[in-house]
């Protein structure tokens, strides 16, 4: 079985045997699938493929590291058949990675089949996210890892590190700032179109959040999420603005060419849009400084 989806109005697919119990698990897919038969089929830019029948041959390695913190997820990249390999570990005590293969341009992969053994929909999920990251790079479209919420037309993306709070001051736009939405809470869409329009969208990927929305929204502003002891924003400087999209970017820098794509999207988006530094507490004045500030450019502070 092949299905297909749009997610960020780029189409992909996905093939697996009828009866593969994945399909059961990925009801997150569900509001981005697109019907074949409707001309989609020849609009697809990637396609993955769950199988047994994986390259073989000496894996020469490339990159990847454990991390520091033994339960985040990590990935170790390889050179095979023209391509690369992905091993993406659930954790540092994961003893059976999951294996993905893609050539050289990204547009075709494999994922090992393997027993599931309670992963879930872990392989799908990292296997898709991995290779939308990379083959839409050349798309003017960056895959985010960010919180966002829509108001008033406009989408705003919570930047920074993780337990930085970005899904805490989402939730304080949701409880305290009228009309507002949550658009995607872990790894939305942004893409940079030739009219200057800088669009961000849902995607079926949301963290430890449901919230798989297929929706989208002009951007508005991005907003990096540092802890303080009060409530105060300001507008980041360039370079300060670049490292803080560039940190929050998915993907790898494989080769030269995705890499000056990732780049000249980043510079496009920093041509329109402003990128705001809110330190900040956990609590509902930080949500309504916050609104205050990049909708309507009023530059406020509490104490």
């Amino acid at each position: 079985m092949e299905r297909f989806y749009n997610v960020g109005g780029h189409v992909f697919s996905l093939s697996m045997p009828d009866d593969n119990q994945m399909w059961h698990v990925m009801e997150n897919y569900l509001p981005f699938e697109i019907d074949a038969a409707a001309g989609e089929k020849t609009k697809c830019i990637f396609g993955i493929t769950v199988s047994s029948d994986f390259p073989e041959g000496n894996m020469d390695y490339l990159c990847g590291n454990v991390p520091e913190n033994p339960c985040e997820t990590y990935t170790k990249v390889y050179a095979l058949a023209g391509g690369y390999v992905f091993e993406v570990y659930m954790d540092a005590e994961d003893p059976n990675p999951c294996m993905l293969w893609l050539n050289s341009d990204f547009s075709t992969g494999i994922l090992k089949e393997r027993d599931n053994n309670g992963y879930g929909r872990f392989p799908v999920d990292n296997a898709l996210m991995l290779t939308y990251a990379l083959r839409t790079a050349r798309e003017s479209t960056l895959e985010m890892h960010a919180s966002v919420v829509s108001e008033g037309g406009y989408g705003y993306l919570s930047l920074g590190q993780s337990g930085a709070g970005k899904s805490t001051h989402s939730r304080m736009w949701l409880e305290n700032i009228s009309g507002s939405r949550l658009l995607n809470d872990d790894n939305p869409i942004v893409r940079v179109f030739e009219n200057g329009d800088v669009i961000v969208y849902g995607s079926p990927w949301s963290g430890k959040t449901p919230c798989y929305v297929n929706d989208s929204c002009k951007v508005g502003g991005f907003i990096r999420i540092v802890k303080s002891k009060s409530n105060e924003i300001h507008r980041m400087e360039l370079l300060e603005s670049y490292a803080a999209l560039y940190e929050s970017c998915s993907g790898m820098n494989l080769n030269t060419e995705t890499t000056d794509f990732l780049h000249a999207t980043i510079e496009s988006v920093l041509e329109k849009i402003p990128v705001w530094r809110l330190g900040c507490l956990p609590d509902a004045d930080a949500a309504r400084v916050c609104h205050s500030c990049v909708k309507h450019g009023n530059i406020v502070t509490s104490e």
